[in-house]
């Protein structure tokens, strides 16, 4: 089953709302995956910076005192806000391996929920409603951002398990459907370093397109190497620092819709995601093709 959603802004003037469009369309998509929810904002941040999102089952616990704890390492300019299990460490970029070292010391419990220049990733077990609420998604300004509602059909309702996978910077990825040969890949994606924080097969889809991607492909690269690779059933939505990708395998079992206009393009698991959206009356809308790659790039665009 599964709900996803994503939404690439055009338009800059939009950019103050993206946080509340896409919250209420993974809100519609309940139904779909009452189990769990996650949501990926791309919101940008000043040159030189970075971001690492954290979750942590004992926020009292292990955020107490993590700025100071990080002062070594992030040369004493990280900068720690908390949101409600999830915490945003700000920091200069050059420092955040030092600092992801550094957090398997001073916070071993805290499970890096991703990490980048732009990406905030936000996951928890419950209804799509209580995860935006409970970590102020609507107020959350960018430029493109993504969203999962799961139905845990094979394995075990966790925040780990949760959707979006981020196993490179700025890139996640949420998923519908199953693959069939992720325990082989995920043995080919160690030996070249990826590594993997649970069995999801999901998780594999996303190391797969960061290694893909480390050879210099850029993502709708990466999708088209995905449909000779990755056997099974899927819907992908991944984001990275600027980009926006859609792609489907060859049987597209799984029911998806996209919708472009001058200001967004915006995808859906159903169309009624889509519906508030603004000028979605006059949209180009239509159902992504078979193994067809759909990719959208700000820097792509702006050159």
């Amino acid at each position: 089953m599964c709900g996803i959603v994503g939404l690439f802004l055009k338009d800059k003037s939009l950019e103050p709302q993206l946080g509340a469009l896409l919250s209420d369309m993974l809100i519609t998509m309940t139904d779909r995956g009452p189990d769990s929810a996650g949501i990926a904002i791309y919101g940008g941040t000043r040159d030189g910076l970075a971001k690492i999102t954290v979750q942590s089952a004992d926020p009292d616990q292990d955020f107490a005192g993590l700025q100071e704890k990080l002062k070594e390492a992030s040369g004493g300019e990280a900068t720690v806000e908390i949101k409600s299990t999830h915490a945003v460490i700000s920091l200069p970029a050059a420092r955040v391996d030092a600092v992801r070292e550094a957090l398997a010391t001073v916070a071993p419990n805290l499970r890096v929920m991703g990490a980048g220049e732009s990406v905030e990733i936000y996951k928890e077990v419950g209804l799509p409603k209580e995860v935006v609420e409970r970590f102020g998604v609507r107020s959350m300004s960018g430029s493109h951002g993504i969203g999962h509602t799961r139905m845990a059909t094979e394995s075990a309702v966790t925040t780990l398990g949760a959707h979006p996978f981020s196993t490179g910077a700025d890139q996640c990825l949420v998923h519908n459907g199953s693959l069939s040969n992720h325990n082989n890949l995920r043995r080919t994606l160690r030996k070249k370093g990826m590594r993997f924080e649970t069995e999801n097969d999901s998780e594999v889809a996303a190391a797969y397109l960061t290694a893909e991607m480390n050879t210099g492909k850029d993502l709708g690269e990466a999708l088209e190497g995905a449909l000779d690779d990755l056997d099974g059933f899927f819907t992908f939505v991944v984001g990275t620092k600027s980009g926006f990708g859609v792609v489907r395998d060859p049987i597209a079992c799984k029911p998806a819709v996209m919708a472009e206009t001058d200001q967004y393009v915006a995808f859906g698991s159903e169309y009624r995601a889509l519906v508030n959206l603004p000028g979605i009356e006059t949209a180009r809308v239509w159902e992504p093709e078979p193994a067809t790659v759909y990719f959208w790039d700000h820097e792509k665009a702006a050159a």
